[in-house]
């Protein structure tokens, strides 16, 4: 899809390197540990006996869902924010998002004391625009399509001129983002495989950087829902899919990979696995019941896809990265059903 023509966007969008210039390396990763450690927490890893009894494997949980924000997009946002001059910095920050990547531009923004917008389209869950407003964010919203929130975020940044941060297109959030699987490795280094949601592919980019680096042997694998299955049919077709509208639970999944995400997960995953809406809710009672943990439904997609697999994964050592678990009270009751 084109970028829209506004003058302050276009600038930026045109003052972009070549796309392998801009592939992040382990070294960024490296650069965004250290960055964002003062404002990061180290998340937890669980186990649970049940649930690997059920999978007939031994599973490693990184609960990003503890993270601040409330999601793993905190780590890529804050180290896109803190890496930015002070003078870029103060004209402050753009981003669109539906939810956990805008409120986790809205603090690390804060934590900088500069100004954050955030466009988030219309039908966004309700909890993630009150984490976004609450930590000081000037909200705009658009409507619930891909031209809408182009156009909006291209508006805000002529007019401010702000500086872009894209929810997953951007080599600091992709850095940033592979400090989760980072700290796995730290915590439970003898792993067979990690596996990470895949929405636009950030989160999935940024742990297969850091595995490559740091336990080569080990399987990369994506976890999609079947209703949401761009990123499958993009590594198969050999190009990213970019025209689908997804119908999933999975709200914070409904991306899809872009030019860069999509060279980093193809060349550093071994695959994509995918999981029915059904399989995705067991999963998330699952989590209820057995780790008593809170999480959203795109967090539950990695463990469904563990559970809905026993073959591949039987007798290893999994991690899972659980993503994020700003998820609606309300929602709760249809979804633990």
């Amino acid at each position: 899809m084109p970028w829209p023509s506004a003058p302050g966007y276009a600038a930026q969008m045109d003052a972009r390197p070549p796309l392998l210039d801009t592939l992040p390396t382990f070294a960024d990763v490296l650069d965004a540990a250290a960055r964002i450690r003062p404002h990061a927490r180290v998340t937890p890893v669980l186990r649970n006996d049940a649930l690997d009894a059920m999978a007939g494997a031994r599973l490693y949980f990184k609960c990003e869902n503890l993270q601040r924000a409330g999601a793993f997009k905190f780590r890529g946002a804050c180290n896109a924010v803190f890496a930015l001059d002070d003078e870029t910095a103060a004209r402050g920050v753009a981003t669109q998002s539906s939810g956990n990547h805008g409120a986790a531009i809205a603090l690390a923004c804060r934590l900088r004391s500069i100004p954050a917008t955030v466009v988030v389209p219309e039908g966004a869950p309700k909890v993630k625009l009150d984490a976004i407003a609450a930590q000081g964010a000037r909200i705009v919203r658009c409507a619930a399509n891909m031209r809408a929130r182009d156009a909006a975020v291209a508006e805000v940044v002529a007019d401010t001129g702000a500086t872009l941060i894209h929810p997953f297109d951007h080599p600091d959030v992709i850095a940033g983002q592979g400090t989760a699987a980072m700290e796995l490795l730290a915590a439970q280094p003898a792993l067979d495989a990690v596996i990470a949601p895949v929405g636009g592919g950030g989160l999935l980019s940024g742990t297969g950087l850091a595995l490559r680096a740091l336990a080569p042997r080990a399987q990369v694998w994506g976890a999609e829902p079947e209703a949401a299955r761009d990123a499958y049919d993009s590594l198969a077709s050999g190009a990213p899919i970019t025209d689908r509208i997804p119908d999933t639970i999975c709200d914070g999944l409904r991306g899809h990979l872009s030019a860069r995400t999509f060279a980093l997960v193809a060349r550093d995953a071994d695959g994509i696995l995918l999981a029915g809406e059904d399989a995705i809710r067991d999963a998330l009672r699952l989590a209820w019941t057995q780790l008593k943990l809170v999480i959203e439904p795109s967090s539950a997609v990695a463990l469904a896809v563990v559970l809905g697999d026993p073959a591949r994964f039987s007798g290893k050592r999994i991690g899972l990265i659980i993503s994020g678990g700003n998820i609606d009270a309300a929602s709760l009751p249809s979804l633990l059903a």
